[in-house]
């Protein structure tokens, strides 16, 4: 199965962007997942092509119209029961889990708000699902539709040239990944651990198990409280 990412965004020249290069970008080149991007523009009906306009209740900002988005993503959803996606900062945290329900639904409309805003209606009424990558507010979902993006794709079957590469990582346990180390034996006077030398698979698997639930302990506290953590 082809994973599918429809883009909507007043800036299609911005994809595939880095996606374009390396694991990714070969994939993409191999047809195991493919990217179409679709002007909002487009979908204006008035001769100066407007897609913004003030927020009703006065303040800053322009508004992206209602009427101009729903049109565009009508086009592109018929009969299509992809997730719809909206990049916001309001929006739910996305987590590996969900990047990996994405993965398996093969595919995505992913709506790449700008301005201020989008509508509330129309993300009521095209069933919206809201999505953050952090707590921080770019100047458009633009990138964060590649960061999603990233990581959907390099999970797909047969991108990644390791097939384990994609579950010995953080969060895929629950926990921050692990600190790695390869040669020289010596930096700078700092060693590798002796145990990832030893050769003892299991001793090597438990610190590794340590090493995490330490970092996890130290930097994210808050995922060991979401959900219980398993050896």
């Amino acid at each position: 199965m082809v994973f599918r990412a429809t883009i909507l965004t007043l800036y299609p020249e911005m994809f595939p962007g880095h996606l374009g290069h390396s694991l990714a970008g070969k994939a993409l080149e191999r047809g195991q997942w493919s990217l179409e991007t679709m002007q909002i523009r487009d979908f204006a009906e008035d001769k100066h092509r407007t897609v913004d306009d003030t927020p009703a209740g006065g303040g800053a900002g322009m508004v992206l119209k209602p009427d101009v988005l729903a049109r565009a993503i009508d086009k592109v959803s018929e009969g299509d029961s992809r997730p719809r996606l909206l990049m916001s900062p309001r929006g739910k945290p996305l987590t590996q889990a969900r990047v990996r329900e994405l993965a398996a639904a093969g595919g995505a409309v992913i709506v790449c708000g700008r301005f201020e805003g989008v509508d509330q209606r129309v993300i009521d009424a095209r069933s919206l699902e809201e999505v953050s990558i952090g707590d921080y507010v770019l100047s458009g979902g633009e990138p964060a539709a590649l960061t999603l993006l990233d990581a959907v794709v390099r999970i797909l079957p047969g991108v990644m040239g390791n097939a384990l590469s994609g579950t010995h990582e953080s969060f895929e346990n629950g926990l921050l990944e692990h600190p790695h180390y390869t040669r020289p034996q010596v930096f700078e006077g700092r060693e590798i651990p002796a145990v990832l030398t030893s050769g003892n698979h299991a001793a090597i698997e438990k610190w590794r198990y340590e090493q995490a639930l330490r970092l996890t302990q130290e930097r994210r506290p808050d995922l060991l409280a979401d959900q219980p953590v398993t050896k």
